[in-house]
């Protein structure tokens, strides 16, 4: 099992540790609920250098990237975009950012348990273009810092004017005089900053963090943070079996463009989609529970589902066939042997806050 750079660190803090993606992770530290409520109300931070980072260059770079993902590379420079690579068949390889240096340097950040199958992918399409391929994932640590205080405790450590920086900004810059790649973004609808360096660095700002305050968080929160902000998570929202449309992503599918897997998308009909639903009786709706129309039969299963912290009613995003998607329409999830009835709402579970 890999570790990363803070592994120490993080048996100093008390952390949990759980195995994720073939690496030593803190799961939580001070228990979820804890560490989900500093991210909503002040700051946390966590450590993701399992994360995959794979950089594109060449004159070809820009062309090449427009061709692998499905959203379109940003025109300006050091802006970010979301976007997904797909197979011919339109479902989804990954998703991922793409950090858009110049027009000829890019940056993907991926899914750590789809690294080696993103990095194969992305060498055997680039065969054809002019591009160097190179994965940067062992030599990048990464922490994101999150939270409305975010930015008040990252401006303290550096001269760089964090103001100027708008969602999906990025730049390069130094933090306790150690330089950083950083940009305005996050997975848990709040205003934020992910941190990129060498370990040591890492290291430095992570130990400078704690001492400031900041509540370190685990991946326990990572998800239910991300759950309420609606942001969906590969194997669960996504996967190799689920198309953008399925997954209510079509926001980062240019149809303007050519890409991989455009063809299998173009005038397909949408038979089933992730909404949201809500439970009406007592239950946790987890993944892959079954859900169930009136008459008890199967019409999807449920992709993500939690009784989040500070909240009385548990929640959950579930893939239902077409025909239950209307909000208010009664559904029910087989939790083990019960059969709890729950009625689909819209996806609003938080009022994100991001800069922009």
């Amino acid at each position: 099992m890999k570790k990363t750079v803070l592994y120490e660190e993080h048996l100093k803090l008390g952390a949990k540790m759980v195995e994720y993606a073939g690496y030593a992770m803190p799961v939580e530290y001070s228990g979820l609920a804890n560490e989900h409520l500093a991210v909503r109300n002040t700051v946390g931070v966590f450590d993701v250098s399992h994360m995959g980072e794979i950089l594109i260059e060449g004159k070809d770079a820009t062309g090449f990237a427009n061709y692998l993902i499905t959203s379109s590379v940003p025109k300006q420079n050091k802006r970010m975009m979301y976007g997904m690579m797909l197979y011919e068949s339109g479902t989804i390889v990954d998703d991922l950012m793409m950090y858009h240096y110049h027009p000829g340097k890019i940056l993907l950040v991926v899914n750590a348990s789809n690294l080696e199958k993103d990095y194969a992918w992305i060498t055997k399409q680039a065969q054809s273009f002019d591009v160097r391929i190179t994965n940067l994932s062992d030599e990048t640590s990464q922490l994101a810092l999150q939270g409305k205080e975010a930015w008040k405790i990252l401006q303290e450590m550096t001269d760089y004017n964090l103001s100027k920086m708008k969602m999906f900004d990025f730049d390069e810059m130094n933090i306790l005089n150690l330089p950083f790649l950083v940009s305005r973004s996050g997975y848990t609808g709040e205003d934020g900053f992910e941190i990129y360096g060498k370990g040591s660095s890492i290291i430095t700002l992570f130990q400078t963090l704690i001492a400031k305050g900041v509540t370190p968080c685990g991946l326990g929160c990572r998800d239910t943070l991300r759950f309420e902000a609606n942001l969906p998570l590969y194997g669960h929202e996504i996967d190799a079996d689920i198309d953008p449309f399925e997954a209510t992503l079509g926001f980062a599918v240019d149809m303007a463009k050519d890409f991989i897997g455009k063809k299998a998308l173009e005038g397909k009909q949408l038979k089933r989609k992730v909404v949201a639903i809500e439970l009406l009786e007592r239950g946790i709706a987890r993944n892959p529970y079954e859900v169930l129309n009136e008459q008890g039969e199967k019409i999807g299963y449920i992709t993500t589902g939690y009784l989040l912290p500070g909240k009385t009613q548990a929640v959950a995003l579930a893939m239902l066939e077409e025909g239950y998607w209307a909000i208010g329409t009664t559904v029910y999830v087989q939790i083990r042997k019960s059969t709890v009835k729950a009625v689909v709402r819209n996806k609003k579970f938080l009022n994100k806050t991001y800069i922009k």
